[in-house]
């Protein structure tokens, strides 16, 4: 017998047991998985623990509360209107300084020059003005000319004018009320135009922004009163009034909602700080409310499981408003139903349940 056909009787045999072991292993591997099956049926056999919550019909608490930071309604950071060396610093950080007052002061000896050559200009402008227009009716002046000398008054006038702004701009004038809370220059700087000069922050007023569920910011209007408390005086309340009302909410249904606050000069808060709005809303009727956990895979789901006879039944519920970590039932459950809170994961229709806890 040849070489080569004893080569090709190996490879069949080869081939052959290879087949073999798989046809075996395939075979072993589904013994292993049957048995596995039986043992998870028998330990799932017996009543699965779940929490469980009553439904009932209770009374709507129409107090909550929203923490939020206090932050300035008004803060600005100043900006040079023109170009030109501080000559004169009037302010320091901490300082509290008033809508228009002079803060600090450039260079204008050349800005004053430019100011009396335009004025200079101007007066004789208008003396041209004059001239042309009392000798036009004799004929000895055209009326282009006439023309082209009240060009030149009114753009000298416009020139005057834009003089004395660039003269009014080297004397730096607060635009807000406020606190200099930092300062960007010292005496002898040269500012650039738009260069920073100070962060000016008025705190006589501050605004509280806080995260509403949208259960309750239905409820909020523009200009409601809301009591404001801050973390650092526990023991002071501040007025604050309802200013913003976002029109688009967060991933998590939460409206950021704005409130003005009057600060206290005797417990004032600082920027920045921590605080509480404590809402109160309208009285409203009692109403069927549930742990939000009941729901099985999420509030949108509209499904609960509900306890009959110690087994697990899938309710279809209809959900209303979110108060935190309750939900309104508008439909779907009786009073006195048992809703399963946890351990839905491993229920299905029929499940036999063992109460752990009740609420």
């Amino acid at each position: 017998m040849s070489k080569k056909v004893v080569r090709g009787i190996i490879w069949v045999l080869v081939i052959i047991g290879a087949l073999a072991f798989i046809y075996w292993k395939l075979g072993n591997n589904k013994k292993e998985n049957t048995a596995r099956t039986e043992v998870v049926k028998e330990s799932n056999s017996g009543a699965i623990p779940v929490l469980t919550a009553v439904a009932a019909v209770t009374p709507f608490d129409p107090h909550f509360d929203a923490n939020g930071n206090f932050a300035p309604v008004q803060q600005i950071t100043y900006l040079a209107q023109a170009a030109g060396q501080i000559t004169e610093l009037l302010f320091k950080e901490g300082d509290h300084v008033q809508q228009g007052q002079v803060i600090a002061r450039m260079d204008d000896q050349l800005l004053q020059a430019a100011l009396d050559n335009s004025e200079a200009q101007l007066k004789q402008s208008a003396l041209d003005k004059q001239r042309y227009q009392a000798a036009l009716p004799a004929g000895g002046v055209t009326q282009k000319q006439v023309d082209d000398a009240g060009f030149q008054y009114d753009q000298a006038v416009a020139n005057v004018a834009q003089a004395k702004k660039r003269i009014s701009d080297a004397s730096l004038k607060a635009p807000i009320s406020g606190v200099i809370n930092k300062k960007y220059v010292e005496l002898g700087t040269y500012l650039a135009l738009g260069a920073k000069i100070a962060d000016i922050v008025n705190v006589d007023k501050l605004k509280l922004t806080v995260n509403v569920p949208e259960g309750q910011v239905v409820n909020l209007k523009l200009g409601d009163k809301v009591d404001v408390g801050a973390n650092v005086f526990p023991e002071a309340h501040y007025s604050g009034k309802i200013t913003f009302i976002a029109v688009q909410g967060d991933a998590n249904l939460s409206y950021p909602v704005d409130i003005e606050v009057t600060n206290d000069k005797n417990k004032p808060i600082k920027a920045g700080m921590y605080g509480t709005a404590h809402f109160t809303l309208p009285q409203m009727e009692p109403m069927m409310l549930i742990p939000r956990s009941s729901f099985n895979g999420g509030v949108n789901s509209g499904e609960v499981f509900v306890i009959q006879d110690g087994k697990s039944h899938i309710r279809k519920v209809i959900a209303g408003r979110i108060y935190g970590d309750r939900v309104e039932v508008r439909g779907g459950l009786n009073q006195g139903d048992t809703v399963i809170t946890s351990g839905q994961v491993n229920l299905v229709e029929g499940s036999d349940v063992v109460v752990q806890n009740q609420q």
